[in-house]
């Protein structure tokens, strides 16, 4: 959502015309939003048009040179969208099959006669590789304005371990605190931080939680802690690690597939094997006790993804992809 909101507004910055679609659930619902402008108020200052409607419907699009897909749902509403929507394409920021919505559907999203523009390589790879299907890929950088690091001194024991919360089985919660788990038996000292848009339902044994973090309080809480670990299964991308690693964290990843442009094995972070928590332990328990590995890992992976990835850039890019329809 972060990068979808970013593009659009800064392509209005540039003097674009930009109108975000979004669903409503109910006729009423969404005149009511329409009626107040309501946009994202967790981004200052948006600049773009925001279009509630009741559902996902072609006739709803507005007329427009381009016409961006950016899930599964609204793909095959994009595709069907008459001439006056302009050029169409499709942001993949994630192999959806995986986990959202019937495979089978979400894969027919894929053979539509859209122009796919993709967040990683390993998402490039998917599409050459299940759907013989060509993409443009395009990084979402870390906004570097928001994700820095910081000086915070937490009163807990280090190395503090931060780990995003989430109910999906497939961000690999449960790995990453069996991990933890296997790492503490062995002795080192670990402050375990959780954090996520809520709190788990049921006791779990982090040491410290932050439910729904302001935006503006993420680049403290990713500054005090030493390493990120992230278990996830698979991402498209995985932005909570680049932004931990752009404010100075060292991470400990699986290789989830998005990881790859970023988490590269010794160089910029350690890396375990997919679903492989005997592994994934390891390397918490490494990275945990030599500090020299992890300072080295972290000041890499910090330069690596503040200067490989540019919103800039990337803006500049999306611009030239779409121009050239």
């Amino acid at each position: 959502m972060r990068a979808i909101l970013t593009y659009a507004d800064r392509l209005a910055a540039r003097g674009h015309a930009v109108t975000l679609v979004v669903p409503a659930r109910s006729r009423l619902r969404a005149a009511w939003r329409n009626a107040r402008g309501a946009g994202p108020d967790w981004v200052a200052g948006f600049r773009p048009r925001v279009r509630w409607v009741p559902r996902w419907d072609a006739a709803a699009l507005p007329d427009a040179d381009v016409t961006l897909a950016t899930a599964w749902q609204s793909a095959p509403v994009v595709a069907a969208a008459p001439a006056r929507c302009g050029a169409k394409f499709y942001l993949i920021q994630h192999y959806e099959s995986l986990y959202h919505g019937e495979p089978d559907v979400v894969d027919a999203t894929y053979r539509l006669p859209l122009r796919r523009i993709v967040i990683s390589t390993w998402l490039a790879d998917v599409m050459r590789e299940r759907f013989g299907a060509d993409s443009e890929m395009l990084v979402t950088p870390v906004d570097r304005t928001l994700f820095r690091r910081v000086d915070v001194q937490p009163p807990t024991p280090r190395p503090r371990v931060l780990m995003l919360h989430h109910d999906y089985a497939w961000k690999g919660v449960a790995d990453g605190l069996e991990a933890v788990r296997r790492v503490r038996a062995q002795g080192p000292t670990l402050t375990l931080v959780g954090f996520g848009v809520k709190a788990p339902r049921e006791p779990l044994p982090y040491d410290e939680f932050h439910a729904n973090p302001p935006q503006d309080a993420l680049a403290a809480l990713y500054s005090g802690c030493e390493i990120y670990l992230c278990p996830s299964w698979d991402e498209g991308l995985g932005m909570p690690p680049m932004e931990a690693m752009a404010c100075g964290a060292a991470l400990v990843t699986y290789d989830n597939g998005g990881s790859r442009d970023y988490a590269h094995a010794g160089e910029t972070a350690l890396v375990a094997r997919r679903r492989d928590v005997d592994d994934l332990a390891a390397c918490l328990s490494r990275m945990a006790t030599d500090e020299a590995l992890r300072v080295r890992l972290a000041s890499a992976g910090q330069a690596y993804v503040t200067k490989t990835f540019d919103w800039d850039r990337a803006v500049t890019r999306l611009e030239a992809l779409l121009s050239a329809r």
